[in-house]
């Protein structure tokens, strides 16, 4: 009998279905559906869980999380409120929190990784893996820095997307990760809307990038001119909208449909967070 670990061999099985029935539906879409069939948010999640399932090996007391593979890892996670972090950004964070001091502390004393997630609210002081988005990604902390206030400054570079699968017993939040499976981003498509969305940034931030001086700092600003996915999220990671907008924009596994939220979001102009 089938179960949720066979969901892509059902997915094949009902987009064949559809076809019979001259109803054209891609692999993606049939993921999806099978995944909402299922009982979970998205195919994200059900990849995750269907890593999750099988055998894994941790030691006690340790921390392990590779920065890729399908490998599910475990990963200290540090709440954000108010802010969605893409891939390619790096900036500083601001903690006042003890349970997310000590995550932060962790990474810093093994592999300097931390998976980042932002709160579905902001004013949950302490929240548990049930208050945050299910997508999130790792971030390599750089240094730290203690204000005068108690405060902690951390700087992060953020590195990929990854889906929350289930929390793990510690005395700072953690959780298993999964890998988050991303589509569309070598096609003919995003590669045209890749060059949109840039445009469309430089008219959005009033900015020509071909004026701009050529030195480090401003390089480090401006949006990655490569391939689609990552120039994607470092304009995404510029722009101003609303949380739940960003957080959409983050968990939207295909490339394609991601940059075209993108240019919506631009189109609309400026909106606060």
């Amino acid at each position: 009998m089938r179960d949720f670990r066979d969901a892509k061999a059902m997915a094949q099985t009902l987009r064949d279905a559809f076809n019979t029935k001259s109803v054209p539906i891609t692999h993606s879409e049939s993921l999806e559906l099978v995944a909402r069939i299922l009982g979970f948010h998205d195919w994200n999640v059900l990849s995750a869980r269907i890593q999750a399932s099988r055998p894994a090996v941790h030691e006690p007391g340790l921390l392990k999380s590779p920065l890729s593979g399908s490998a599910v890892a475990v990963m200290p996670v540090t709440p954000m409120r108010d802010i969605v972090f893409f891939p390619q950004m790096v900036t500083p964070i601001f903690v006042g929190r003890e349970k997310t001091m000590r995550a932060l502390e962790s990474a810093m004393a093994g592999d300097g990784l931390v998976l980042v997630v932002t709160q579905r609210r902001a004013g949950d002081d302490n929240p548990t893996l049930d208050d945050l988005y299910p997508v999130g990604v790792t971030a390599n902390v750089l240094n730290r820095q203690m204000l005068l206030d108690g405060t902690l400054k951390f700087f992060v570079s953020c590195i990929e997307r990854k889906t929350v699968v289930r929390p793990v017993e510690n005395e700072f939040l953690a959780a298993e990760v999964g890998p988050f499976e991303e589509t569309g981003g070598e096609t003919a498509e995003a590669n045209d809307l890749a060059r949109a969305v840039l445009e469309a940034y430089q008219a959005y931030a009033k900015v020509d990038f071909g004026a701009q001086p050529r030195g480090p700092q401003t390089l480090f600003r401006l949006p990655n001119a490569g391939i689609p996915g990552p120039l994607g999220d470092s304009v995404a990671g510029l722009v101003q909208a609303p949380i739940v907008r960003k957080q959409q924009i983050l968990e939207t596994r295909d490339v394609v449909a991601r940059l075209k939220l993108l240019l919506e979001v631009m189109e609309a102009g400026p909106r606060p967070a």
